[in-house]
């Protein structure tokens, strides 16, 4: 069974490169990104684990705590580090956990069922500080993560959750942005006295800029 957008996500307990954790409460108060890899020393994911923790600030403003997976071992993934440090100018600056038991791998259902069962797919998570999973996206062995497009995301889904408001297409922060179609246009123009465009009855859109 899948993992769902609105669910809780699983609870666990595994060792990483910082200790042992618990997720939920590693978690804490902050937004998680959950992210795993086939195997160690796979290029792509070299060049993926760097540049996370090159995002390290930008995780930080958002109060994001980022946690990357693989079936290895803790000793391989700290064999592993060395060789982001060196190839990316990176060194790991969040845990990376440890299923050589394949427990969370099964837990978010991270294992192709037609694939070998020691390789897990390369899977994200964003879950947010009720623990609810966000987004969920799988990428295959051969593309690169875009990790912008996951900041974004995550942008997208902070300002959508303390505003009345949807992102369109191709959106960026500071970008116009659409009034929930759930609201009236009285109550519209009560929350955005800047006033708002109807392009149609249902997509109408309002620059948030103009709140300054």
């Amino acid at each position: 069974m899948g993992i769902h957008l609105g669910q809780i996500a699983p609870d666990f307990e595994q060792d990483s490169t910082e200790g042992q954790i618990s997720f939920h409460q590693w978690l804490g108060d902050s937004w998680g990104i959950l992210f795993s890899h086939p195997k160690n020393f796979t290029p792509v994911c070299t060049t993926e684990l760097g540049e996370v923790a090159r995002l390290a600030p930008e995780w930080a403003r958002r109060n994001v705590k980022p946690i990357g997976l693989s079936v290895d071992p803790v000793e391989s993934h700290r064999k592993w580090d060395a060789d982001i440090a060196e190839t990316q100018g990176h060194a790991l600056n969040f845990p990376m956990l440890a299923d050589p038991d394949g427990k969370v791998s099964a837990l978010y259902d991270m294992i192709h069922p037609e694939s070998d069962p020691t390789v897990t797919v390369r899977s994200v998570f964003v879950i947010d500080p009720a623990k609810r999973v966000r987004l969920v996206l799988t990428y295959p062995p051969s593309t690169g993560r875009n990790f912008a497009e996951i900041l974004r995301a995550i942008d997208s889904l902070q300002l959508t959750d303390n505003r009345r408001v949807a992102t369109p297409v191709d959106w960026a922060p500071g970008d116009p942005v659409i009034v929930s179609p759930k609201l009236s246009d009285e109550e519209a123009n009560r929350l955005f006295p800047q006033g708002f465009k109807t392009v149609k009855p249902y997509l109408r859109v309002v620059d948030l800029a103009a709140d300054a």
